[in-house]
């Protein structure tokens, strides 16, 4: 769960939205404005890092140019990364998810939060076509699967969850990412705090059954990571799981099944 903070009003929402986040047991990570939105305290950033919840960087001024040009890139680059030592933040969000994937070694984040896996309502097309995380370079993109706050409620004028649990089922049944945007701006009515509170409600059911692990962005970078740097090795014919944190994963042989993938898993591993 992630939350762009786009104007002052929802920066004044946040320590709210972060009572409503707790209420379900669920933490979320705040992507900021470094400048020209609103004053950026340091008591606000405290008070997120004090209560469990991530701190990321939100481009630098959200004025919707961030991809106009590599050399503006670049000269924005070394001011988000300047914020992002000052707010220790690991990851970064563009504004309005603009991107050129190319560009982004410029930037010093461990992880990205800018790609969709599709975009058809964002003002950038495209998208990566995939619910799993993967490297650009070094970086780590967590691509955002499901639709935003702002398009559900202002674009497609719905003000249900039925959409989100489709999409949260869809991408459940691939083992993926379930990755949203929820900005406190546009949150703050009644009618969405009512359903922000019901998806919250659904996604707290899914983990009380085991079905979903609700976790921070760094929480699932850092896991992709150690997952990545596992190795599988045939020992004599028979696999085993090298590396660090070995002890997390697990053997599972694949099989078609009809039209399906069935896992077994390995009762020796």
């Amino acid at each position: 769960m992630t939350h762009d903070v786009e104007t002052s009003a929802g920066r004044d929402f946040c320590a709210e939205l972060m009572d409503m986040d707790d209420s379900f047991g669920i933490k979320s990570a705040f992507q900021i404005i470094p400048e020209g939105r609103y004053s950026v305290t340091q008591s606000l950033l405290d008070c997120m890092r004090a209560r469990g919840f991530e701190l990321n960087v939100h481009d630098l001024n959200h004025d919707g140019h961030p991809m106009d040009s590599r050399k503006g890139f670049l000269r924005r680059g070394n001011q988000n990364n300047r914020f992002a030592r000052s707010f220790g933040a690991l990851a970064f969000r563009s504004t309005m998810r603009y991107r050129n994937i190319d560009w982004y070694g410029a930037l010093d984040f461990l992880h990205d939060l800018s790609v969709p896996n599709v975009a058809h309502l964002d003002p950038q097309r495209g998208g990566c076509c995939t619910v799993f995380p993967f490297f650009n370079g070094s970086t780590l993109e967590l691509p955002v699967t499901m639709t935003q706050d702002y398009s559900l409620f202002h674009i497609l004028k719905n003000y249900a969850i039925n959409l989100w649990k489709e999409q949260a089922s869809l991408i459940r049944e691939k083992h993926g990412l379930m990755h949203m945007i929820i900005h406190p701006d546009y949150i703050m009515d009644r009618a969405a705090r009512r359903v922000y509170r019901e998806l919250l409600g659904c996604l707290s059911e899914l983990r009380a059954r085991r079905e979903v692990w609700t976790a921070l962005p760094r929480e699932v970078a850092e896991w992709w990571r150690l997952r990545d740097a596992l190795r599988l090795i045939n020992d004599r014919g028979f696999w085993r799981i090298e590396g660090q944190g070995k002890e997390r994963a697990r053997i599972a042989y694949a099989t078609v099944v009809g039209e399906k993938l069935s896992y077994e898993f390995d009762p020796c591993a």
